[in-house]
């Protein structure tokens, strides 16, 4: 029992770590790629509270959800733990990018963590020199320390 437990959590951080790779390198070769259509819209001011873009999290969310699913149905194997990893993946996005970036949620933050300032920062900088084919800092919950934001 406190082996499968080890592994679940194991298995669950390696997939929310692993889930940054695929996140930088969807965004950076499809979205910024064949994907553009879909992405577009994101990187136009708007107040719409729903995006063309918001299909990519929507797919997430529909392969985390059938891993959780498909795991659970299995007696609780290790489809489960994927599942967890790729939804807890989704919620660092959802915070990060979506309410303290993008205040898609209206929220009173301001960030005091130098983690959190070097993100917002390296996004903001994504917006500011991206368009389709073209970019910089394509990650969404890691970014290069030479976007600390300067004290």
């Amino acid at each position: 029992m406190i082996e499968t437990a080890i592994i679940y959590i194991f298995t669950i951080s390696i997939i929310f770590i692993f889930m940054e790779g695929v996140a930088w390198f969807l965004h950076k070769y499809v979205m910024h790629g064949f994907g553009w259509y879909f992405h577009e819209d994101h990187h136009r001011p708007n107040k719409r509270k729903i995006e063309k873009n918001d299909i990519f999290g929507l797919f997430f969310s529909i392969i985390a959800f059938l891993f959780i699913l498909t795991g659970s149905l299995s007696g609780f194997d290790i489809k489960f733990a994927i599942g967890i990893g790729i939804t807890l993946y989704g919620f660092g996005y959802l915070i990060v990018h979506d309410i303290f970036f993008h205040k898609r949620i209206k929220i009173r933050y301001r960030p005091k963590s130098e983690y959190v300032k070097r993100i917002l920062h390296a996004h903001s900088i994504h917006h500011q020199k991206s368009k389709a084919k073209t970019g910089v800092c394509f990650g969404f919950l890691y970014a290069n320390k030479k976007y600390t934001v300067e004290k």
